[in-house]
């Protein structure tokens, strides 16, 4: 029972009593009647508040539950911010240590293994990663039978080769060997080059390769090798001659040494140097003119690979007698061909002469370089050197 029904039963049972049988009683019930009116006015506002208070507490007691009942979806979106490690597939590798939402996993294999599935994967919003899980699978050469007319395939590291059936023959036994098969023209169309470094001649049923005269065949029975006639005394240089070996030959030379000019002469000391007489006192030219001129001869294959150190010139003091203080080096002369090479110093007491353009033979040049010794910046002596390159027309 709310209070406003306690309050009207009061009213009625007040209302019985007769004002008649006692006036004065009868105003201490009008009094009473008044105040129990402002208590019905109280309660009545009391009620009001009440009835509102309990509506504003469902309110929020229906927020509440709402608010409540959100939580699980909040940690499953919290749960779902990252996802779950990933593994190197078996023989790779496996590439990014971090699994939060928009970061990438890479995956590679091992020499020899191919990747199958994604070669990326990244962390989606649903807690997943993109793609399928990939793995390394074994390569093999022979999966997708290269071997044709039913040859077999045999696996090596990293290469197959097919045993082919009789009649058949080639890389891939493509070719059908019934008839005379031209295994130079094969090899050349299978691997893009000769088969012989020289010349493949081909003979039924096989083939061989030749050399060009004054070579020789080496044990692999494809590469060539120059013969040294000078070496193996299969020259004909009279004495006096020097015997020079050239690719696929041979010459004999005998350089003589220059006419005596402005008091400077020389005199013959090997078969391939000369050396300058001693010098008269008065003469002023003649200690200007070469010490010594010596003779070189180089036998190089054509295309030599450039840039190619041809030659070498030193100096040495006698024992017990101060060396030059310094050297200086230079192409005295050679012509035209003066632009293919470069003279430079490698250490302190040596210079070298340097093939910058390649040679296509056959060709024979020569190039004078020469060496000035000097003490104290004052010229002392200087050294001439001739060198001739006989240049083959084979590249080796």
């Amino acid at each position: 029972m709310n209070l406003s029904v306690t309050f009207i039963l009061l009213l009625s049972f007040l209302s019985l009593y007769d004002c008649n049988d006692a006036p004065q009683g009868c105003m201490d019930k009008q009094r009473v009647m008044g105040i129990l009116r402002q208590m019905e006015k109280f309660l009545k506002g009391q009620e009001i508040r009440f009835t509102e208070g309990l509506r504003i507490m469902k309110s929020k007691l229906t927020n509440l539950q709402n608010s409540v009942s959100k939580f699980p979806q909040a940690d499953q979106s919290l749960s779902q911010s990252s996802c779950p490690p990933l593994v190197a597939p078996a023989n790779g590798r496996k590439f990014g240590s971090k699994y939060l939402l928009g970061h990438e996993v890479h995956f590679t294999c091992s020499q020899g293994f191919r990747l199958v599935g994604p070669v990326t994967r990244v962390c989606q919003e649903n807690g997943t990663w993109s793609g399928a899980t990939a793995s390394c699978k074994d390569v093999s050469m022979c999966s997708s039978n290269p071997c044709q007319n039913g040859g077999t395939c045999v696996e090596a590291l990293n290469k197959y080769k097919c045993t082919c059936p009789y009649n058949w023959s080639g890389s891939q036994c493509q070719y059908q060997t019934q008839t005379d098969v031209n295994e130079c023209e094969v090899y050349k169309a299978d691997r893009g080059g000769p088969l012989c470094v020289h010349a493949c001649v081909n003979v039924p049923g096989s083939y061989h390769c030749s050399c060009p005269t004054g070579y020789k065949l080496l044990a692999d029975g494809r590469s060539c090798e120059d013969v040294d006639e000078c070496l193996t005394q299969q020259h004909n240089c009279s004495r006096g001659s020097t015997c020079i070996n050239t690719g696929g030959g041979f010459q004999c030379v005998s350089p003589e040494c220059p006419p005596a000019h402005a008091n400077a002469s020389y005199v013959k000391t090997s078969p391939l140097q000369c050396e300058r007489n001693p010098c008269p006192m008065e003469s002023r030219s003649c200690p200007l003119a070469a010490k010594t001129i010596s003779y070189h001869y180089l036998s190089l294959p054509s295309n030599l690979r450039t840039p190619a150190t041809l030659f070498r010139m030193a100096t040495a003091s006698a024992p017990g007698r101060p060396g030059p203080d310094s050297l200086r080096f230079g192409i005295a002369s050679g012509g035209d061909s003066r632009s293919l090479f470069v003279m430079q110093r490698s250490d302190r007491q040596t210079g070298e002469l340097i093939l910058v353009q390649p040679l296509r033979g056959p060709q024979e040049l020569s190039v004078e370089v020469e060496m000035s010794e000097y003490a104290e910046r004052s010229f002392q002596a200087k050294h001439l050197a001739r060198v001739t390159l006989l240049v083959s027309p084979y590249e080796f």
